[in-house]
Parts: C-alpha cells; sequence; structure tokens
C-alpha cells in the first residue's frame, strides 16, 4: 500500500476545514467562555480526522487566544465573546502564506528589536549560545557547506538573548518558512557566506558589549544584502 503525504495546501485545507468545524461546534453546544471542549479523541472520530490533525487545530486557536489548553484538564473556551471569536476565526480562515518578501521584511524589523535588547539584557549563558551558534556557523561556512541552519540559530540564540518570549516566539514561528525559501531562491552563496562570518562577529561582539546602538547598525549592516535581494526580486517581477 502506497503512503499518501498531503501537500502543504491539502494540509492548510484539512486544519482551516477542522477549525471551521470546531467553531460550529462552539456554537451548536452553545459553549461559553471557560466551557470544555470534547476531548481529541472524540473530536478525531466525530471529524474522521487523526488525533494530530485535531491537536494542530487547537494549537493554531490557542494561539490566537482563543482555545485555552490546561494540562491534564482539557481544552477551554477562552474568555472572547461569540461574535468577536466568529471574526477572528474568519480572520484566520483568509490567512496567506506569507511571500519571502513579506517574512525578510517581518524578520529585519524584529531582529533591529531583538538585537538591541539582547545587548541590553543578555546573560553569561546567552553569550556562550551565542558563540556556540557563531562557531558552528564559522565551521560550516570554511568547510564549503550549506550554513542556512546554522545562520538562522545564531539568529534564534539572539531571540532568546533579548528576553521577549513574545518576539522569540514570533522569530520560532517564522523561521521554517524562512529556511525553505533561503533553500528556493538560493540567497546564501558561499561569497555572502563567508562575509556573513565577519557580519555575525560584529553582532555578537556589541552584544557582549552591551553596545545597544552598535548592536542595531551591526545588525543593519547584516540584512542590507538580503533586504536589497528581495527588493530587486519584486521589481524583477
Amino acid at each position: 500500500m502506497k503512503l499518501v503525504i498531503p501537500t502543504n495546501k491539502e494540509h492548510k485545507d484539512i486544519q482551516n476545514e477542522l477549525i471551521s468545524k470546531i467553531r460550529d461546534l462552539i456554537i451548536y453546544k452553545n459553549l461559553e467562555p471557560g466551557d470544555k471542549l470534547p476531548s481529541e479523541r472524540s473530536l478525531s472520530e466525530k471529524f474522521e480526522v487523526s488525533r494530530s490533525n485535531i491537536r494542530e487545530a487547537i494549537q493554531k486557536l490557542e494561539f490566537y487566544g482563543l482555545l485555552i489548553s490546561k494540562p491534564q484538564s482539557g481544552t477551554f473556551v477562552a474568555d472572547i465573546a461569540q461574535v468577536a471569536m466568529n471574526g477572528m476565526i474568519d480572520d484566520i480562515l483568509r490567512l496567506e502564506d506569507p511571500d519571502f518578501r513579506s517574512l525578510v521584511e517581518t524578520r529585519i524589523l524584529l531582529e533591529l528589536k531583538t538585537v538591541r535588547l539582547a545587548a541590553l539584557r543578555r546573560t553569561e549563558e546567552d553569550l556562550k549560545k551565542l558563540e556556540d551558534a557563531l562557531e558552528a556557523f564559522r565551521i560550516k561556512v570554511i568547510n564549503g557547506e550549506d550554513a542556512v541552519q546554522e545562520d538562522l540559530l545564531f539568529h534564534l540564540a539572539i531571540a532568546k538573548a533579548s528576553g521577549n518570549s513574545t518576539m522569540n516566539t514570533f522569530m520560532l514561528i517564522i523561521t521554517p518558512e524562512i529556511i525553505t525559501n533561503f533553500e528556493k531562491h538560493h540567497v546564501c552563496d558561499k561569497d555572502q557566506s563567508m562575509k556573513g562570518i565577519q557580519e555575525h562577529q560584529n553582532i555578537f561582539d556589541a552584544i557582549k558589549e552591551q553596545n545597544t546602538q552598535k548592536a542595531k547598525e551591526m545588525m543593519k549592516i547584516h540584512f542590507n544584502q538580503l533586504y536589497q535581494y528581495c527588493y530587486n526580486k519584486k521589481t524583477e517581477k
């Protein structure tokens, strides 16, 4: 028997359908804020999908603050009026996958803020993780290997060092899409990566010195080529 793996679009369609069904269930059962949803197993049987599909749909609604999961207790409707919940779910279902330029712009905006916070708040433990990530990136580049993931691990370490859990979460959310698009568009060539070693070092040094302005300027320089690449890609269309 051949294993059929759904495409990204098919997977998204399944998730959107489940989100709609969960919304309909809340309305049909007249569930109010604080009321408990049926178990993942019950929902899986009712909607005839896997429990992992149900779990992903619930996690997405939880991310947007519409559901609340409590360990050992279950999943509950958040304290949001039904009209507002309907509107928010409609918006969620209309969300489109971000294009590469949008991802890069979002990443730059986030990182110019997180690098300043990292310089202000970094701990010795944060510096060690940044140094380890920088060294892993350096080794891959010198050996002529693909260093996209090591590059992003360095930037995720900066987000972690910022001490802002929300910004760190946003970075974690967009990172898989960034990796996919970097590889798809062949963004990081070897010359850029070799240059990236020094740029990463400059960012690290500024964070270590706790120089917030310098950290921001070094990050701007680091992203200049990437932003120009995305702008040129748009004008080519």
